[in-house]
């Protein structure tokens, strides 16, 4: 099973991983036959298994139960977990959230948020709670962002974006996650923190990994499709096609030919 060590061990052989969303145990043995490096069980199950229009509606309850479907069949993947909107926003809300989705089978935690996370990041970590920082486009605040639209486009903005990024670090954060910004600033960021994995999704091929919601990649979305998004499943045919999907995203993740310009953000900061 891959651990937190191998990511890191990846990050400084300069060994790309790969990273998608799962949420059910059919899948999760799909990536587990394709090596898949790692799952996350994301709240954008709220709006692929639930339909709801965002991740708000998405309860602790939810994820553990997803959790827990996808580690019985996943004994491959390093496996992390979101912590859904608003059951973070205390220190005693946020221990218990963790513990509830750690005791399901994550390995480790996903929280939306800046510098103003340090503290919870801080005293989950010294719990044995490691930590991922999702930053950037945060969908739990999409109200607040005004969309799902790219972030950090100025150099104010990207600096800002580094701040939070280093103040989450010094707390102990064991990973970041960057969504939706330049590919400059994803390449930044990644550099700067030699010992801590950036997975991107939208953020460049620069990143250490790279994430998908697996519905994307495999052409399940039928409305809007996001620029960062391929559907490699048009690639593909014949019975084993959804296994091959997922392979030949690793692949693609492994030599770096995903993301293509094609689906970064180029901006000039």
């Amino acid at each position: 099973m891959i651990s937190l060590s191998d990511l890191r061990r990846f990050k400084a052989e300069g060994r790309k991983f790969s990273c998608l969303t799962c949420y059910d145990a059919s899948m999760a043995k799909a990536f587990e036959i394709a090596e898949i490096d790692s799952i996350l069980i994301g709240d954008s199950l709220g709006m692929t298994i639930q339909g709801h229009d965002s991740t708000l509606p998405v309860t602790l309850e939810d994820m553990a139960y997803h959790t827990a479907a996808v580690r019985r069949s996943n004994q491959h993947a390093f496996i992390m977990t979101d912590l859904p909107f608003m059951t973070y926003a205390t220190l005693n809300d946020a221990l218990q959230s963790a513990k509830k989705v750690m005791q399901a089978g994550a390995q480790m935690v996903k929280m939306e948020g800046g510098a103003w996370l340090a503290e919870t990041v801080e005293v989950l970590t010294r719990n044995g709670i490691p930590i991922c920082v999702h930053l950037g486009l945060t969908p739990q605040s999409v109200h607040v962002l005004g969309g799902y639209k790219l972030q950090a486009r100025s150099r104010a903005a990207a600096d800002q974006l580094i701040a939070d990024c280093q103040a989450v670090v010094a707390a102990g954060a064991a990973i970041l996650l960057l969504e939706c910004v330049p590919a400059q600033l994803g390449q930044e960021i990644t550099e700067l923190f030699p010992h801590i994995p950036v997975i991107g999704i939208g953020a460049g091929v620069d990143t250490d990994g790279q994430v998908l919601v697996v519905q994307d990649m495999l052409g399940l979305n039928f409305g809007h499709t996001a620029k960062f998004v391929r559907n490699f499943m048009t690639e593909q045919s014949g019975a084993t096609a959804i296994v091959d999907a997922i392979k030949a995203y690793h692949a693609a993740v492994l030599d770096s030919t995903f993301p293509a310009p094609e689906h970064t953000f180029q901006v000039e900061l």
